[in-house]
């Protein structure tokens, strides 16, 4: 009974530690997904309020606006591109590495533009807006750099991935039109060959194609008769015996 109201006890216990934690964690990730619906908000209303001064305001303060525009359109799409590609393609982990060192210098130039967008002494800033947009056209070019990279990575190997599929696509088509192609015939096959021919019986004359070898070649014709050997020219040799003549008693 001890032992039944101790196992009950231990899984209460973790029961409870098992609800704090993942209480704990679904608030983290609230929270986290709070904190991530402001920053969006406050990104797009810095960014309309950067295009609108930048259409609206003339001269030092409206150049302003185009640079910080101009510098966080380029800085978020890299930065998205790569997040997105990184997933498929774990060679861009040092591609985003790079971004994050590039990230600080943005970052910096952007809360530097901001500063002076609200400095009293517009001509010191003026005399400073070649230096910016120099930094600006160079954080800016070497995230673009990065950002189309890694979409032509990721187009070609859909492209060599299209292609090979296509390719398997067509043997397989091929494979199941078998029937439609014509069966061939066996290397080395010269057609048909004759039937051997049964040996014939002693006496019975050979028959070709053309009828009876031995028959007359014309209707009617008789076959020459063959004399028979003359016994006088029979040639003798030395070991042969002389024929005694025959006596009549």
């Amino acid at each position: 009974m001890d032992v039944a109201i101790t196992i009950m006890a231990l899984l209460f216990v973790a029961f409870m530690a098992l609800g704090v934690y993942a209480g704990v964690k679904a608030v983290g990730a609230a929270k986290r997904g709070v904190d991530r619906t402001i920053s969006q908000a406050r990104r797009t209303v810095e960014d309309t309020a950067l295009r609108a001064k930048s259409l609206g305001q003339p001269g030092t303060a409206g150049e302003l606006a185009q640079l910080r525009l101009r510098l966080r359109t380029s800085m978020r799409a890299t930065q998205d591109a790569l997040q997105a590609g990184v997933a498929e393609d774990a060679s861009l982990s040092e591609s985003i590495q790079l971004f994050e060192r590039l990230s600080v210098h943005g970052r910096e130039l952007d809360d530097e533009l901001r500063q002076l967008e609200r400095d009293p002494d517009r001509s010191r800033v003026g005399q400073r807006l070649p230096e910016l947009r120099e930094r600006t056209d160079r954080i800016t070019h070497s995230a673009d750099s990065l950002r189309w990279a890694a979409r032509d990575r990721a187009r070609k190997f859909s492209e060599d991935d299209l292609s090979t599929l296509s390719e398997q696509i067509d043997v397989e088509s091929g494979a199941l039109r078998h029937w439609s192609t014509e069966p061939t015939e066996p290397t080395g096959w010269s057609g048909p060959t004759a039937p051997t021919a049964w040996p014939k019986a002693p006496g019975e004359r050979e028959t070709g194609g053309d009828g009876d070898r031995s028959a007359p070649s014309a209707a009617g014709e008789r076959p020459e008769a063959i004399e028979p050997p003359d016994p006088r020219r029979r040639t003798t040799y030395p070991w042969q015996k002389q024929a005694r003549p025959e006596t009549t008693n």
